[in-house]
């Protein structure tokens, strides 16, 4: 097969980039595999690193004022996609999918279209419904993210739930001696450390869980610290937390190429997400280094966790249920490790990029047609 992945973010692409070049190291020792991103992005970057791949600098403008180079970047695509004759084109964004289906209106053999939903925000209304029309495989990464497309425009395009997959090798537990050194730079030893690496957008939640640690009793709270890595906080934040008389327990590990000495030095993970968030890579990387993690109910998170087992759930921004929650850890530290235990061995079971890659290959090959069948006109073609 030749594939062309595409993603629109100019910069990090947080998790897009991670699925993406997961798909591209997965797939590339077996297809031809391109990548187009715009230049300044991340994945552009490591795309152009990887042995096999080709990377594309492609930028996805986007909106009314941006029509001269929407026009440039258009004409640009559609050469890449004449020349290149690509079998699929895997979407993941608004931006790129309205380009890519104007790039390939009147190609004579055009690509089939696939498109992954990242995010919870509302896929109806006018746009969605053209886009689907023109878009042959919806792919959800989460049960909830599929539950959400069946109710709109994208349910005609046979969606189907392909959980994202993580590096399980590269995210593994490390030796409880390397693990705690790494906590000493943040906390002594008998406290109890929550930390999260998935960012520090409010959305995200970690300020609910501030909020909550903020109502236990003195005595309880003082035992409680946070660990985050992501952008700074704002100044409001870091104001909130000062009044809350928690910055000294609230640690910010800043922007990091490598969260995984972060995730070793903690007891427990969290991600507490209210709005936007799908299924989370990191929930799924603090559970590969067996670190059992709290969720909050929202969208596919609780996908990942066995309640009790390897983690636990709490209502979307339940203060109250957070504190309890936290109040629970404190009670039960001795049983960490052995959550942390069942949280490696759900990853091993569960999260493998292999699994990943394979059904996200065999998605790809079903939409085409079998050696000797006739060609039908697929969505894109229309």
């Amino acid at each position: 097969m030749k594939v062309l992945l595409t993603n629109f973010h100019e910069g990090d692409g947080g998790g897009h980039t991670t699925y993406l070049m997961a798909l591209a190291r997965g797939l590339g020792a077996r297809h031809e595999i391109h990548v187009a991103a715009p230049p300044t992005s991340r994945l552009h970057r490591e795309a152009s690193s990887l042995d096999g791949v080709r990377a594309l600098a492609q930028p996805f403008p986007n909106g009314v004022s941006k029509l001269v180079a929407s026009l440039r970047a258009r004409r640009q695509l559609r050469d890449y996609l004449r020349r290149h004759a690509f079998d699929i084109v895997h979407v993941n964004g608004s931006a790129d999918h309205r380009l890519v289906l104007s790039a390939i209106r009147g190609l004579p053999r055009p690509p089939k279209i696939v498109f992954t939903k990242h995010n919870s925000k509302p896929a109806t209304g006018f746009t969605h419904r053209l886009r689907a029309k023109r878009t042959d495989l919806a792919i959800a990464v989460s049960d909830a993210t599929l539950r959400e497309l069946q109710a709109t425009p994208y349910a005609a395009c046979a969606p189907r739930t392909i959980r994202n997959g993580v590096d399980i090798a590269h995210y593994a537990p490390w030796p409880a001696t390397d693990a705690l050194a790494e906590r000493d730079r943040w906390c002594g030893r008998d406290a109890l450390l929550l930390g999260s690496n998935a960012g520090t957008a409010a959305h995200k939640g970690w300020m609910d869980l501030v909020e909550a640690i903020a109502t236990l009793p003195v005595e309880r709270r003082a035992r409680v610290h946070v660990l985050l890595c992501g952008k700074p906080p704002t100044a409001e934040q870091v104001a909130r937390i000062e009044a809350l008389g928690l910055s000294a327990q609230v640690h910010f590990a800043g922007l990091l190429s490598d969260v995984r000495p972060m995730i070793a030095a903690i007891d427990a993970g969290f991600v507490l997400s209210h709005a936007v968030e799908t299924i989370s890579f990191a929930c799924r990387e603090m559970m590969a280094m067996g670190k059992p993690v709290l969720v909050s109910d929202y969208a596919g998170l609780p996908e990942n966790i066995e309640a009790g087992v390897d983690g636990w759930i709490v209502p979307v921004r339940d203060r109250a249920a957070i504190a309890r929650a936290v109040e629970g850890l404190l009670d039960d530290r001795d049983h960490l490790p052995a959550m942390g235990v069942a949280a490696r061995r759900k990853a091993e079971r569960e999260f493998g990029l292999g699994g990943f890659v394979d059904a996200t290959e065999a998605a790809y090959v079903a939409l085409l047609p079998r050696a000797g069948a006739p060609q039908a006109e697929g969505h894109a073609g229309r």
